[in-house]
């Protein structure tokens, strides 16, 4: 590729397909990086809308380097455990460095870690251990937090029972929660990809904020019927149950049961709460709030 453009690794998964495409409407060249012997099916629409697909060794640091020089951007929507966040996002930072590719965009998307309690949630400790490479690499990088994915409210939400049509709760009711949709968040982050100005090392969005009397009131409103917030029990309990379960394993498993309720812990322990937002950083975004996402779920269901 001869003209600037913006790498995204991992663009064969959901955020990583959803970044590309806000990259493309926006007038950028894409060069996706997915591993060999990816299905072409994960990566059909991509190819039709543009953008341009490389088969590369993401632990080969020549060859990624090979790939990145002349990049404007590298994204970095790599999902996984240590192995993945830690080892082979190494090896995309270094190549990233070696290509002197300005900008680098890691794969974090989630609650702000920068806050939370070491030990408290596995996955947000994988990234801050990135972050101490990270910092000493040179390279220009934001981190965009997100809070939680709306997406994981609707379909087998682990949070809503539409059969009981409770929302579960840890805490108190009016803790705020932090949730923007994986488009809202695809859309920033190739707004940050492309911004000529200098961006801060962390920016903080969310399409909505609200608590548990929110989206249960949202439900109601859809649904037609109640729905109301069911206690689970206080963020001490939910602590100890983490704790016990991991005793049963899941270490090897990328979202185990206690890793969701780490997630559930630090959020409604407002821990991991987003403060300030940088929503207003680019104005021609628009942001989903939760009723409105969830009836146009159940409108596409």
């Amino acid at each position: 590729m001869t003209s600037p453009f913006v790498v995204v690794a991992g663009a064969s998964g959901g955020l990583g397909q959803l970044v590309a495409m806000a990259l493309i409407n926006r007038g950028v060249a894409v060069k996706a990086l997915v591993r060999p012997n990816t299905d072409p099916s994960r990566t059909e629409k991509l190819r039709h809308a543009g953008v341009t697909i490389a088969s590369v060794d993401l632990r080969a640091v020549p060859a990624l380097t090979h790939e990145l020089n002349g990049a404007i951007c590298v994204v970095s929507t790599l999902q996984g455990l240590r192995d993945v966040i830690h080892d082979v996002q190494s090896k995309l930072l270094e190549a990233s460095v070696a290509a002197k590719v300005p900008r680098f965009i890691p794969s974090d998307f989630s609650l702000d870690f920068t806050k939370t309690k070491p030990g408290s949630n596995r996955n947000l400790d994988l990234r801050r251990e990135f972050h101490a490479q990270l910092k000493t690499s040179g390279i220009k990088w934001t981190s965009i937090l997100n809070g939680g994915f709306m997406d994981l409210l609707v379909g087998d939400s682990s949070m809503i029972n539409h059969k009981s049509r409770k929302v579960a709760y840890i805490g108190q009711t009016t803790q705020l929660l932090d949730f923007t949709t994986m488009v809202d968040t695809a859309a920033y982050t190739a707004a940050v990809a492309v911004d000529p100005n200098p961006a801060p090392n962390f920016l903080r969005i969310a399409s909505d904020t609200v608590n548990v009397n929110d989206i249960a009131q949202a439900q109601t409103n859809i649904e037609g019927v109640q729905y109301k917030p069911s206690w689970m029990g206080t963020v001490g309990t939910m602590d100890f149950m983490i704790r016990f379960m991991r005793l049963f394993g899941g270490e090897n498993e990328i979202f185990p049961a206690w890793q969701g309720m780490q997630y559930m812990a630090n959020m409604f322990s407002g821990a991991g709460k987003l403060d300030p937002l940088d929503n207003d950083r680019y104005p021609d975004l628009t942001w989903t709030k939760t009723e409105d996402f969830f009836r146009e779920r159940k409108g596409q269901a």
